[in-house]
This record gives C-alpha cells, sequence and structure tokens, in this order.
C-alpha cells in the first residue's frame, strides 16, 4: 500500500477508458486511480501537478522486452514490461522468475514471462505452474520457435489448463537456420544468409492449429509478414483465441534499412520486404495486431560493431517506442485512443494487470504526454544502457513529460 500523499492531476485532457477524450482532473489515492472528471477537485494534502493542457493518459505496458532498463522506460513512459525469460540464466525456475518480479520496484512494474521449455532448449517442459505461483504472467517461447509439434500441443494444453497464454515466436526453425535477413534483393546483393519471409506463415499455421486442438490462448509477439497477419485475420474471425503484437522497426523499416550492412538494423524477425511493412501498417489499423511492444534490447559495440551475420540482433525501443507508434497517428492510420489501446490497455488485458487504462479502481499508473512535442532521437544522448537504434537522428514528435507509478512521481532523465 503506498505510504505517499494522494495525487491529484489538473488541468489537462484525460483519455478515458471507453476511448474518449475530456479536460478534467484525475485524482489518485493508495496507489490507485478514485475519482475521473471536470468535477473533481483536490483534496487539502494532495500533491497537486498540473498538465497544462497537455494528454493524461495510461502509463505504457511493454510486452516482450529483453532487458529491463529503468531510465529508457520512464523516459518512454512505460510503466511496465513483460520480461522475456531469454535471460542468462533462463527464467525457467520459480526462484528466478520472483527476483524479476522485485526487480524494479517500487518505481517500475516487471512481469516475468515464464520459459515454456526447460533452458528454453525446445524438448521438456518447464515448472510453468509454479513459476506462476512465483509471479509469471504468461508463457514465452523466447526468441525461438518450439520444432517440435508435440512439445508445442503439450505445452498449449497445460497453458489452457492454467489460463495462462503463451507467447510464441513464429519463424519456422527449419527453414531459418542461421539466417539473418529475409530472402530477396536487398539480402542477395549484401550475400547475408537468408531465409523466405514464409518460414513466419509456416510456425503461425501450425502454432494457430496446434491452439484450436489445445482451446488455448496464443499470443504472436512480432507478426511481420503479410502472409502471416492473413492467417491471424482468418484464425480471429474463426475464433480461435489468438493475439498478435509488433515492434515499430516493422511498420516504420523495410529490409532497406540493412543496406551498408547496417547492424543497428539487424533484429529478430529480420526486417521484411516494403510490401510487408505496409500489411503491418494495415494490420494495425484494421484490428488484426492487439499490441505494440518496443522489443527493448540495448547491445553495446561488443555485439553489433561486428561483421552483420556475426552481429547480435535486437535494438533499444523503449525511448521510441511512443513517438513511432504516434507518428501512425499523425498520418491518419490510427487515432490517439487506438494507439492507447495498442500500448497500454491491450498488454495488460493480455497479462491480466490492473492497469493500462485511466478509470476509477485501477492502479494509478500515469503520463502526462505532450503529443506534438519535437525532438530528435540521438543514440548518444538516450537512457538506455546502449543506443543501438536505426532511428538515429529521426526527427520525432510525442514526449512524456511527467510519469506517475501508483500515484508516485518518477524522475524522467532530460533528453
Amino acid at each position: 500500500m503506498s505510504q505517499h500523499p494522494p495525487l491529484t492531476i489538473t488541468g489537462g485532457r484525460i483519455l478515458h477508458a471507453d476511448g474518449t477524450i475530456a479536460p478534467g482532473t484525475l485524482r489518485c489515492e493508495k496507489g490507485f486511480i478514485t475519482a475521473i472528471g471536470s468535477d473533481v477537485v483536490a483534496q487539502p494534502g494532495d500533491e497537486v501537478h498540473d498538465a497544462r493542457g497537455k494528454l493524461i493518459a495510461p502509463g505504457l505496458v511493454d510486452i516482450g522486452v529483453f532487458a529491463i532498463d529503468k531510465p529508457a522506460f520512464h523516459f518512454g513512459g512505460v510503466t511496465r514490461a513483460a520480461l522475456m525469460p531469454d535471460q542468462n540464466p533462463p527464467l525457467d525456475v520459480p526462484a528466478r522468475v520472483r527476483f524479476a518480479a522485485q526487480s524494479g520496484k517500487p518505481d517500475f512494474w516487471v512481469h516475468p514471462l515464464a520459459a515454456a521449455t526447460q533452458n528454453l532448449e525446445g524438448r521438456m517442459l518447464a515448472e510453468i505452474a509454479m513459476m506462476r505461483d512465483a509471479g509469471a504472467r504468461a508463457i514465452a517461447t523466447g526468441r525461438k520457435w518450439i520444432a517440435d509439434s508435440g512439445t508445442m500441443l503439450r505445452l498449449l494444453q497445460y497453458a489452457a489448463m492454467l489460463d495462462m497464454v503463451v507467447i510464441a515466436h513464429a519463424e519456422d526453425a527449419g527453414l531459418v537456420g542461421k539466417a539473418v535477413a529475409t530472402t530477396g534483393e536487398m539480402a542477395t546483393r549484401l550475400g547475408l544468409p537468408a531465409a523466405p519471409a514464409e518460414a513466419e506463415a509456416l510456425a503461425i499455421m501450425r502454432d494457430l492449429a496446434l491452439a484450436d486442438l489445445a482451446g488455448a490462448r496464443i499470443h504472436f509477439r512480432a507478426v511481420t509478414t503479410a502472409a502471416g497477419l492473413d492467417l491471424i485475420r482468418t484464425a480471429k474471425a474463426r475464433g480461435i483465441r489468438v493475439t498478435a503484437g509488433t515492434t515499430p522497426a516493422y511498420f516504420m523499416l523495410s529490409d532497406l534499412a540493412i543496406g551498408n550492412f547496417r547492424t543497428f538494423a539487424h533484429v529478430s524477425p529480420p526486417l521484411r520486404q516494403e510490401a510487408d511493412r505496409q500489411a503491418v501498417i494495415a494490420a494495425i489499423a484494421d484490428g488484426t495486431i492487439d499490441t505494440i511492444g518496443s522489443g527493448h534490447d540495448p547491445r553495446g559495440p561488443e555485439d553489433k560493431r561486428l561483421p552483420f551475420a556475426d552481429s547480435s540482433p535486437g535494438m533499444a525501443g523503449a525511448e521510441t517506442l511512443l513517438p513511432l507508434t504516434l507518428n501512425l497517428v499523425a498520418d491518419g492510420r490510427i487515432d490517439l485512443p487506438r494507439a492507447f489501446a495498442l500500448l497500454s490497455a491491450n498488454p495488460a488485458a493480455l497479462l491480466g494487470v490492473n492497469a493500462g487504462r485511466l478509470a476509477v479502481a485501477a492502479e494509478a499508473d500515469i503520463a502526462v504526454i505532450d503529443p506534438e512535442r519535437p525532438w530528435i532521437v540521438d543514440s548518444e544522448k538516450m537512457a538506455a544502457s546502449a543506443g543501438n537504434t536505426p532511428f538515429d537522428k529521426l526527427p520525432v514528435t510525442g514526449r512524456v513529460l511527467a510519469l506517475f507509478k501508483g500515484g508516485v512521481a518518477v524522475k524522467i532523465k532530460a533528453g
């Protein structure tokens, strides 16, 4: 229970849980939102924050990060993150999950994702029920696809019994091998080991069939191809319990970004061709994609300043998640409420946490945002532990001015 004084945020435009945006005041007490509306007033003893006409929105809930980098998350307005099990050592036993769940407090909530299999090797199921009791909010297959269909079916059946969602990586391992790029003109020009984009659709097709058989919930963390998105769109229409996510890399960049062997654009799954990028944008607009996460994976020079095929995939994404998503708003592809559904409400619902929306009795994770404030991404000034971003020097708009975790102000690094 919060021991801090109640918080009242005045003078802003509130993004309500139903998607409406209206001037008003929001009050929080003991870590929860207690009142919202135009008639709410501060009480004696409240800490008062004047939003000065800016947007009052829920803190972002970032699904599928690979590192907890609190200064970067705070800068980007992220108050909670679901941590992938691909740690060293992996999150495949309850003690590690319990430690991870406590690691961000008090100003950041870490929601560990339980490793689906022991040591993330894709063979023997891990102690999932015990990890759930230790704080795991979902199950994840990690960076790799579980190739054995029997193992994947058992995982989904067990997850259904526990009512936990499985967060899956969708690339057929047999086709991908050691590929670092998508088959096409760019990979051929650069002479990089490549795999066909169909590797994603094949993985999704099998996992959808198994999820349907098991009656389980499945979430594909990063869907990047038109074919994969078509499969998910059809599965949703059939009533399969599937959701899909993506990251800004896949709606902002195509494989042209890896020209000149630019390792900061080496991500997993690899960047796709322009038609796939456009398909991702369309899927965000039509509701096929449910979440947008940062995929935050800061990598230093020892991992990135190498030949492309030897470099590690990943990019620092927490600080650019909000402004890059707001690009879609500026372009008229989605509206502001839809953007925050993708960034906050839907990820929170997927994890089963009482956050991601501004409503009475919800946890008081709140961001005050200027959606129109311009700034320039600068890898040398990023709050992340490593500034490996393909968006270096890109002009963007949208900046978090103040952040509150459980109704308590969080310090944001200037940049």
